[in-house]
């Protein structure tokens, strides 16, 4: 029995391990800093700021108690460029809470005070309003709700023209795939901002991390409000426990729900107001636990919640609905808003007091289509290339958010595709050097291309035709030299090509030439080197690459006969001169021992002939000749 028990709480123990989830993606950034730093009370880690982004690390201040404790801020002068992101990497896929928090590098005022808008993933989710640094509460972060799923987070900060931006710190929390779920619309197409999160009748703001909650929750700030200003309504709070509070998705906290705001006998009302921006979604969740002592049963507090005069909850009993005294009950409602207020009331139908725990008011927000990928890569290349200067701030996506796109790149909407690409790149005139990558080709749907009046160099890329949407190429007054690529005449949409005040060699590609007879409009003067259309130098005959390198053989093979005798030459010259002088030097004794076998050839021929006669003329004649 004892071993069957044994097993049992083995095998419980495995399974509970087993679908234990790992602990939440977290990832804290001290913006500026340059080592990893813990702050207190709760000895928070933020990490150092280190190749995150652009601007300048420097020290500055918080402008809040919510802010946390850091020293250092990233300001981004105008001189940064428009748009300055810090880029993420290896982010999980998941739903995240993401908070900036804003800082300051000297004492804001009305003329220095920073006013800048803030992306997440291209989409434009928070502008900071005038006067933002004189309040001591929600308005010194930014806080979203969204789904990241490429593995990185993009969070940018757009110039306004007033101010620099400067932010403190980045928090980027994983919470759970289902927090927050708000109805059919959510879902990776919305981000929900925070507004505002009032804790009701809590004399003091927490965090969560205060309340020491689930951190699938997020580490959420909960700003404390006391009364909703009629003079007609009061504080409560219990010790009790709180059932049913800390439950996924959402993971609240059950202080949370420990206290609370009751109307009085004098106002059976309860009304809260807040400022909003118009024209816009809703989403606002509610909070409820009764923790009146008055109250022990269902039936006795009954009420209608109206959102700007509207009622979107009838006859809420909370004991009812939540299944007794001291037990969290949630409701959301998600509502348009035309105007600029936000009314929520709770107005009693049964019994006399109407009582809140929590309210939390989010935005909701459509995300953007962000531009296709490829393209986007495209970009950064033809950036690093042409050495962009900061101030064009191509950081981010070049097309979202709409009001904030790249300077000199045009955007276009494909309603098939849901996603943004470029269809036009104007930046002449700009002091751009450098070259031009052949990745300019994965802009498949550019039909403008203007970098005219820079300082660009090497050769024009042949993988520019393969766009063939292209309509209006103009390279001109640059540095481009080499040929021109034979597959611009595939360039079938071609309508104006301007290559003049180049460098460029060779002969025109035909097929551009013939174009001209078809109404296009191409410049291809002060290119000393080209030839071969009305206008330019005629070139010589047409050879194919084949024929040129065969010649190339033939001639330096030529050249190396033609060395190879003119060497012989030489060597067989230099032979007969040495030889030469060596007759020369032996001259005089070849003459002598000439003469001297001269002499004794004519002596040996004397006297043969001499000798012959005798014979001829008999004895008497030698004995004439012998002595006597």
């Amino acid at each position: 029995m004892a071993s069957i028990k044994l097993f049992i709480l083995c095998f419980t123990l495995l399974c509970s391990v087993l679908n234990a989830r790992p602990a939440p993606y977290v990832m804290r950034i001290s913006c500026g800093a340059r080592h990893d730093i813990r702050t207190p009370p709760t000895n928070t880690l933020w990490y150092k700021d280190f190749a995150y982004t652009g601007g300048i690390p420097t020290n500055g201040s918080q402008p809040s108690f919510i802010s946390p404790r850091l020293s250092t801020v990233r300001y981004f002068p105008l001189s940064e460029g428009p748009n300055n992101c810090y880029n993420i990497q290896r982010v999980p896929h998941g739903h995240f809470a993401v908070r900036i928090f804003f800082g300051s590098v000297s004492e804001p005022s009305f003329d220095n005070e920073p006013l800048f808008d803030i992306s997440v993933e291209g989409t434009l989710v928070y502008s900071l309003p005038s006067g933002w640094s004189n309040h001591d509460d929600e308005q010194a972060y930014a806080e979203v709700l969204t789904f990241l799923e490429d593995g990185t987070a993009s969070l940018c900060f757009h110039s306004t023209g007033h101010g620099d931006p400067a932010i403190l710190a980045i928090e980027i929390m994983q919470v759970d795939k289902r927090a927050y779920y708000f109805g059919p619309e959510y879902g990776q197409g919305t981000i929900l901002r925070t507004h505002s999160r009032l804790s009701c009748g809590d004399p003091r703001p927490k965090f969560d991390v205060d309340y020491k909650v689930e951190r699938w929750g997020g580490d959420r700030f909960w700003n404390s409000i006391t009364t909703f200003g009629q003079n007609a309504d009061r504080a409560i709070s219990t010790s009790k426990n709180i059932t049913k509070a800390s439950n996924p998705p959402n993971y609240y906290p059950e202080a949370l729900y420990q206290t609370a705001i009751t109307s009085t006998d004098d106002q059976p009302i309860l009304e809260c107001i807040m400022d909003v921006e118009p024209n816009k979604n809703y989403s606002i969740w509610l909070h409820f636990a009764e923790i009146d002592p008055s109250v022990t049963k269902d039936g006795q507090r009954v009420f209608n919640i109206l959102i700007n005069g509207d009622t979107v909850f009838h006859d809420v009993d909370i004991v009812k609905m939540a299944g007794g005294i001291n037990s969290a009950l949630v409701l959301n409602a998600t509502v348009p808003v035309s105007g600029r207020t936000l009314t929520i009331t709770i107005e009693t139908t049964k019994g006399s007091h109407a009582i809140i725990n929590a309210i939390e008011v989010f935005e909701v927000i459509m995300s953007e289509s962000q531009t296709l990928r490829d393209e986007v890569r495209a970009l950064q290349k033809l950036k690093s290339a042409l050495g962009l200067p900061l101030r064009f701030g191509w950081n981010g996506d070049p097309c979202v958010p709409q009001q904030h796109p790249w300077s000199g790149a045009d955007c276009q909407f494909d309603r098939s595709t849901s996603k943004w690409f470029i269809d036009g790149l104007g930046l002449d005139n700009q002091g751009l050097r450098g070259f031009l990558p052949d990745d300019i080709s994965k802009l498949r749907n550019l039909q403008s291309i203007n970098l005219s009046g820079n300082s660009i160099s090497g050769p024009v890329p042949a993988s520019l035709g393969s766009i063939t949407t292209l309509e209006k190429l103009d390279l001109s007054f640059n540095f481009f030299n080499g040929s021109i690529p034979e597959t611009l005449g595939q360039l079938t949409s071609l309508r104006r090509l301007e290559l003049n005040s180049n460098s460029l060699s060779g002969r025109v590609p035909a097929t551009l030439g013939g174009r001209l007879l078809h109404g296009a409009s191409f410049n291809f003067t002060d290119n000393a080197g080209l030839c071969g259309i009305p206008g330019l130098p005629s070139c010589g005959p047409h050879l194919s690459l084949g024929a040129k390198i065969g010649i190339g053989f033939g001639v330096c093979l030529a050249v190396v006969l033609l060395l190879t005798c003119a060497t012989c030459w030489w060597k067989r010259r230099q032979n007969i001169l040495r030889a030469q002088k060596i007759a020369a030097r032996e001259a005089p004794y070849a003459k002598k021992r000439t003469h001297f076998s001269r002499d004794v050839q004519m002596t040996l021929h004397h006297s043969q002939e001499h000798a012959r006669t005798a014979a001829e003329n008999g004895p008497s004649l030698l004995a004439y000749q012998l002595p006597t």
